[in-house]
């Protein structure tokens, strides 16, 4: 596999005149009976003839195997046939009429057909064969590429969220509950503080999660920023509840609320609405306001695109992203 794999003209054409050799077997292995049977003055002819065969099927060869393996890019067979045969109908036809004006009377018709039929059968199975091959190999290289983004989204998501910065935010959010002696919020904000880390550290054995479990982790997260932010960053969620059992990524939501509050203003002036809301094409929108920061926020950009990689890969469809420099808006597809 590996002559196909890295196939090139020249290696088509040692394959062409190996295979020729094979294919015009019948054909050399009849000289000695030709030679008793033909005149002396005809041996000549009966070389040069046996040559232009052999050159005649090595160039034949050579251009079905480089039709099949270089320039039809499809496993389908049918298509396969039909174009390798537009090339040996012709080339059969011209073979015939060389045949019967140049060539030997003894010249089977039936053996000229069989060699012609193996020419196109070796060329036609090289060809699905190593679109197979690289097919496989094409899906196995886009399944390692999911298993090291997943990983990096979990990496991401821990590095994000798990941090000294994030246990701080965590742990003022609980002071602040506690020094207004607030004993059900406070509760509750260490019953949601669990909820996110349970989803979070969950996620590395899952790679597709229901909408409605992105959603309640989303309301785990929300509470806590809700907390955080003194009300000032708020969510609106509207979704059909037939919509829930669509399918999206795991964690798909945080890195684009990360981003949000990452490169945002989020103060009394500049109150922060979040909205994730459908629309007819089972596209879920996440939309805010743009407040940009008045210094540029320390990232390294690979939020949205690792994002965008993880649909890619795992749904075969695109985020689309809109800035109109009043919201911005993420749409996900969902399956």
């Amino acid at each position: 596999m590996k002559i196909i794999e890295n196939y090139s003209r020249l290696k088509l054409l040692l394959i062409a005149l190996v295979g020729a050799v094979i294919i015009t077997y019948p054909n050399i292995i009849c000289i000695p009976w030709e030679l008793t049977v033909l005149h002396e003055s005809q041996y000549f002819s009966m070389w040069m003839f046996l040559g232009i065969r052999y050159i005649f099927y090595s160039v034949l060869l050579w251009l079905l195997l480089y039709q099949n393996l270089t320039k039809m890019k499809t496993v389908e067979l049918k298509t396969r046939f039909i174009r390798t045969f537009l090339i040996v109908v012709p080339a059969y036809l011209i073979y015939l009429c060389i045949s019967k004006w140049y060539g030997p009377k003894f010249d089977f018709f039936s053996t000229i057909t069989c060699q012609f039929l193996v020419m196109a059968a070796i060329s036609i199975l090289s060809g699905h064969l190593s679109m197979l091959y690289i097919r496989q190999r094409k899906n196995e290289q886009v399944i390692e590429q999911l298993k090291i983004d997943n990983l990096q989204s979990r990496c991401d998501a821990l590095a994000n969220q798990i941090n000294p910065h994030f246990f701080f935010n965590s742990l003022n959010g609980i002071a602040a509950l506690i020094r207004k002696k607030n004993d059900e919020n406070t509760l509750a904000y260490v019953d949601k503080l669990s909820d996110v880390f349970r989803y979070i550290l969950r996620s590395d054995k899952r790679g597709l999660v229901s909408l409605e479990e992105e959603l309640n982790f989303i309301h785990a997260f929300r509470y806590m920023l809700e907390v955080r932010f003194a009300n000032k960053l708020l969510f609106d969620i509207v979704i059909d509840q037939r919509k829930m059992n669509l399918k999206i990524p795991v964690l798909s939501l945080l890195p684009l609320i990360d981003n949000i509050i990452m490169h945002n203003r989020i103060d009394s002036d500049h109150n922060m609405m979040i909205k994730i809301y459908m629309n007819s094409h089972d596209e879920l929108i996440v939309s805010n306001p743009i407040y940009p920061k008045l210094t540029l926020p320390d990232t390294n950009g690979t939020g949205l695109k690792n994002l965008s990689n993880r649909f890619q890969l795992m749904l075969n469809k695109q985020i689309r992203i809109e800035d109109n420099e009043e919201t911005f808006s993420v749409y996900l597809p969902l399956n």
